[in-house]
């Protein structure tokens, strides 16, 4: 395109400086090549588009979008601009077998009894070799729906999406779920709650301040299927929720299919996903996790991730042991014991115990640890943590000391800054940022990166118009976050963002993300994700090829985005022209419905977008008993 403009504009200098010339050129002539400028001006300028929207799709079918037209990229680049040297053979990418639907590679239960009970460290992540990694596609049980959309999702799922009844059995007394005809009714009851989240999260509320904003990030340790979570979404409080992926069937499966946050995760040896100071408020309702075992150092990971005033809150045993202790099948001197152990505990992380109101009981910690370090001159139990990044927290091992919190200067001060409250906190500049803590990071760097961001996404609304249409994406995944800046301009539509920080990043920003209102968690691409299959609606990739080059194989990590994406979901992904182009051949292979657009700044930028919709399909109709369990 920028030739053909060249050579319009040398003609016509030609014709305006050299009239001998121009008395003997050809009017024709002349006007054919002024047609074919114009021409070629126009079809480089045309963009080519993808269908986003859902279409009706019968389940009893086995379908998949038809594959489109690769795109030309003549008009943009030179011959020498690109590199499409690809091996000569197409590879193809098979279905895999439907008792893989719900394939989780790094908690798969047959690897995890390889590895030992002790502190439970069999349920945490344990990933396949590289020569046991698969190379297909996971199929969808057959019957595969869309999901309702959100509000409607957080009450309902389709039976054929998670096919299985054990919990509608297991807690059916407890409120969890119901099955009802092709569908699962979520009444949002809970072991500690039978009479609902909503009621359980007002009683919350008329002890500590759930409405002004200062609370907006929360952490539920044993989530069952995150029905706190999801009517927390409502008083606009964003909760990460987690479970082991054994201990009741399919629990975050369901939660996911609500459209509500959770990943697959355990408390055993390791610090969980996130960084310290991430959270305003932890949970535990009837979690079962032994907090004051091995030392304490569950509570003791607790504080870690607990902002400086954040709220611990605990329900079931033991609390209101006294009222409860014949249904829990317990002595009074067991229960009575426990909570002594755990009023002990935390004391010494020097938490505050605000409350304790029927089965209720809740704790804050200090907002600096003035009075804390003084206290440590009399008990050295637990010890402060000697040097080192307590944000570091992929596959680190737990400890049972205490993290230290920033510096303040007097006991009213909170350490680390005040967070402004919600919404204000999202485009404020984050304490770590303004505090210079993430070396050669600003605070005009941030302010840049949003407002880059909020132009980024706008272009996408365009290219993909579905963006813009409340409820055709809900669960959202951008696998190379940064600051936060695509989900913060999303922050106005009704879905949410997982924010992955990858362990390879130059810079560990996971902490920003949270100071800013928003959640996430690290990853390493070059392994699976701890979630199952057909988590996501839309999956954005920005650099993670240019990261992961010479790491791990391309088609691994496009491999794993597949697993992850639900059938009709899409991706948007932005590299290097060069990578685009190889990663698109792949894309071809595993049915995505595909283009190559240009970057938002125009076609002379290196760097360019694939497009791209996951084509639906399922098992077939004579494997659907397979999947089922009863």
């Amino acid at each position: 395109m920028a030739g053909a403009n060249q050579q319009c504009h040398a003609i016509s200098k030609s014709v305006a400086t050299n009239i001998p010339f121009f008395r003997k050129i050809n009017l024709y002539t002349l006007l054919l090549v002024l047609f074919l400028c114009s021409f070629s001006y126009l079809f480089g300028s045309r963009r080519t588009t993808i269908n986003f929207s859902v279409p009706s799709c019968d389940p009893s079918k086995l379908t998949s979008t038809k594959e489109g037209k690769s795109l030309d990229f003549a008009p943009h680049h030179s011959a020498g601009d690109l590199d499409v040297t690809l091996t000569p053979e197409v590879k193809t990418y098979p279905s895999c077998n439907v008792n893989l639907s719900e394939y989780t590679p790094c908690e798969d239960r047959k690897r995890s009894f390889k590895f030992s009970r002790h502190k439970l460290i069999y349920e945490e992540r344990h990933c396949p070799e590289k020569d046991e990694i698969l190379r297909c596609r996971i199929p969808a049980p057959y019957g595969y729906r869309n999901p309702f959309t959100w509000p409607a999702s957080r009450d309902y799922a389709w039976f054929n999406n998670v096919p299985h009844k054990h919990l509608t059995v297991e807690k059916a007394v407890q409120n969890w779920i119901r099955f009802e005809g092709d569908r699962f009714r979520f009444p949002g009851g809970g072991t500690m709650f039978p009479n609902g989240a909503d009621a359980y999260i007002d009683d919350i509320g008329r002890l500590i301040n759930l409405k002004d904003g200062s609370i907006r990030t929360a952490i539920d340790t044993g989530c069952g299927v995150a029905s706190w979570g999801a009517y927390l979404l409502s008083r606009d409080i964003l909760t990460m929720s987690f479970a082991p992926s054994d201990n009741h069937e399919a629990q975050v499966q369901f939660a996911l299919e609500r459209g509500v946050p959770a990943l697959i995760g355990i408390m055993a040896s390791k610090r969980l996903p996130y960084p310290s100071r991430a959270f305003d408020m932890a949970h535990c309702s009837r979690c079962l996790i032994p907090w004051t075992d091995f030392g304490g150092q569950y509570l003791i990971e607790v504080d870690r991730i607990l902002r400086p005033g954040g709220y611990w809150i605990l329900s079931g045993p033991p609390i209101n042991w006294k009222a409860h202790w014949k249904g829990w099948d317990r002595t009074e001197d067991d229960l009575n014991d426990e909570q002594n152990k755990i009023e002990t505990l935390a004391n010494s992380l020097c938490w505050k115990k605000l409350v304790e109101k029927d089965d209720i009981a809740i704790w804050q910690k200090p907002i600096n640890h003035l009075n804390c370090k003084v206290n440590r001159k009399i008990t050295q139990n637990p010890p402060f943590c000697p040097a080192q990044d307590p944000d570091k927290a992929w596959y680190t091992n737990m400890e049972t000391c205490l993290t230290n919190l920033p510096e303040a200067s007097t006991n009213q001060d909170v350490t680390g800054e005040e967070l402004p409250k919600w919404p204000e906190r999202l485009n404020a500049v984050p304490p770590r940022i303004s505090r210079g803590t993430l070396e050669g990071i600003t605070a005009e760097t941030f302010q840049k990166d949003t407002a880059l961001w909020k132009r980024r996404v706008s272009y996408y609304k365009a290219v993909n118009n579905q963006l813009q249409k409340p409820g055709r994406y809900r669960n959202i995944l951008d696998m190379n976050a940064y600051f936060g800046g695509f989900a913060a301009a999303l922050i106005n539509d009704p879905l949410w963002v997982m924010n992955v920080v990858p362990v390879q990043a130059n810079a560990n920003t996971l902490g920003v993300i949270y100071e800013r209102g928003l959640i996430g968690t690290y990853q390493d691409w070059c392994e699976a994700m701890s979630t199952y299959p057909r988590t996501y609606d839309l999956i954005h990739a920005d650099s993670v090829f240019t990261l992961y080059e010479d790491r791990c194989e391309m088609e691994d990590i496009l491999l794993e985005m597949d697993r992850i994406l639900r059938p009709e979901g899409s991706v948007i992904l932005r590299d290097d022209v060069d990578v685009v182009v190889k990663i698109k051949k792949i894309t071809d292979r595993l049915n995505w419905d595909s283009r190559i657009v240009d970057h938002e700044d125009g076609p002379h930028q290196r760097e360019k977008l694939l497009f791209a919709v996951k084509s639906y399909w399922t098992a077939p109709a004579d494997q659907k008993e397979s999947t089922t369990s009863t």
